[in-house]
């Protein structure tokens, strides 16, 4: 029998409690072997809970029990999740996690303590929640150069662009419509402002590059600066905006950032809505391979991580390699990044105003909106962002441009 313990008791940790207790047929044969959660830690107390009966507060009950083999870290954040972590592994035993915030700060350390010790560090739930993405990188994808991963990696600012689209509402409204149904904090920033995302694209990243992508060398936008306006703009341009983490490697070197993009209703990643996700890997012999499902939540979550609960029992005294690196990956400026945007600009003279844009940018493509007099929207050729935005410059020191209101990337296909 493998004893195991769970090491938070929240939202992902509750869920992976039950689904070892109802699945626990399919997840014992799965494994080979009977899977009993010994401990449970939290600092809180469940009364009435069957939980109880394993409850402790104490962390050195899990580290100095030989019997235990596995732990599930739902903790979050990084402290004490980090010591706690690095701990179990030093002492042998193999730990299954959902966290990314630990996963982008220290996987490619935790991995190496794993391999020294012949057991495993396993994170698939980090990225994409009941999503398989992780695993088809490590042993599946290893045949080919990852030239491009995008995708929606975070439900919470999918679900808010898919209902601005949908119900024609602003950001303000969507947000707090989000909030009140649990897909986002209180305080929002991780999602709203990217960092979710952020993470997330580094650690596929990491994965593909087989060395350290670091999270704070990632250019990352969120949805905070998206309007009503902008979803009517994507309307006309028969397209609709997502919030895409992006990692591509070309001859050159490798980006990775974060940031809203047009898509274009050909893309596969243009119907993924609501609070789902869809993850598009590209593979020099492969081609285009596409993931999607739930990205978050309580059942998906927990589903993943009990993949791996069983995928380290059954490697007992066996290190499933994973080549991540401890040495850092020198990601290229986002200047260099060849792109094109939609540019929103307000006018007076919309005449003479579209001159100037042709005179600084050449032939673009003009997009206009009923009852926005006082604006219009261009296409950018094809060029890195450094130029774009040097263009961008002059533009708006000509006398007919009265500002720039903002810029949305357009996805590369």
């Amino acid at each position: 029998m493998a004893k195991i313990a769970i090491m938070g008791y929240g939202t992902v940790g509750s869920g992976v409690y039950e689904v070892i207790k109802t699945n626990s047929g399919i997840v014992n044969t799965k494994a080979k072997e009977d899977i009993d959660v010994k401990y449970v830690l939290d600092l809180r107390d469940f009364p009435g809970d069957p939980v109880e009966e394993v409850l402790t507060h104490d962390f050195n009950d899990i580290l100095n029990d030989d019997e235990v083999s596995v732990v599930v870290e739902v903790m979050g954040g990084i402290n004490p999740a980090y010591e706690f972590t690095k701990a179990l592994l030093e002492k042998g035993k193999s730990v299954c996690t959902s966290n990314k915030e630990l996963v982008a700060e220290h996987g490619a350390e935790l991995i190496r303590i794993a391999e020294e010790k012949n057991i495993n560090y396993l994170f698939e739930a980090s990225v994409g929640g009941g999503i398989p993405i992780l695993r088809p990188l490590i042993s599946s994808i290893t045949a080919d150069r990852i030239q491009e991963i995008k995708g929606i990696l975070n439900g919470t600012t999918n679900y808010m662009l898919t209902k601005m689209s949908k119900e024609g509402l602003e950001y303000d409204d969507v947000l707090k419509d989000a909030q009140n149904r649990g897909y986002a904090e209180r305080n929002p920033a991780a999602d709203v402002e990217g960092y979710d995302a952020c993470r997330k694209i580094s650690i596929l990243m990491s994965l593909a590059l087989e060395a350290q992508v670091d999270y704070r060398d990632v250019y990352t936008e969120g949805i905070t600066a998206i309007t009503k306006t902008d979803i009517d703009y994507a309307k006309a341009m028969g397209k609709a905006i997502k919030l895409l983490g992006y990692g591509r490697t070309t001859d050159e070197g490798s980006w990775a950032f974060v940031a809203p993009h047009l898509v274009n209703e050909t893309s596969p990643l243009y119907m993924v809505n609501d609070v789902f996700n869809g993850i598009c890997i590209t593979g020099n012999m492969l081609g285009q391979v596409m993931f999607y499902g739930r990205g978050a939540g309580k059942e998906a979550t927990a589903a993943a991580v009990v993949s791996d609960v069983v995928d380290a029992v059954k490697h007992k005294n066996t290190h499933v390699i994973i080549n991540w690196a401890e040495g850092k990956y020198e990601l290229c400026p986002i200047d260099v990044l060849v792109t094109e945007k939609l540019v929103r600009v307000e006018a007076e003279n919309r005449n003479r105003a579209k001159a100037a844009v042709r005179a600084v940018f050449g032939e673009v493509s003009f997009v206009e909106l009923p009852g926005h007099d006082d604006e219009f929207g261009f296409v950018t050729p094809r060029s890195t962002e450094a130029e774009i935005d040097e263009k961008l410059g002059l533009l708006l020191n000509s006398d007919v441009i009265d500002n720039i209101i903002g810029t949305i990337r357009i996805e590369v296909q």
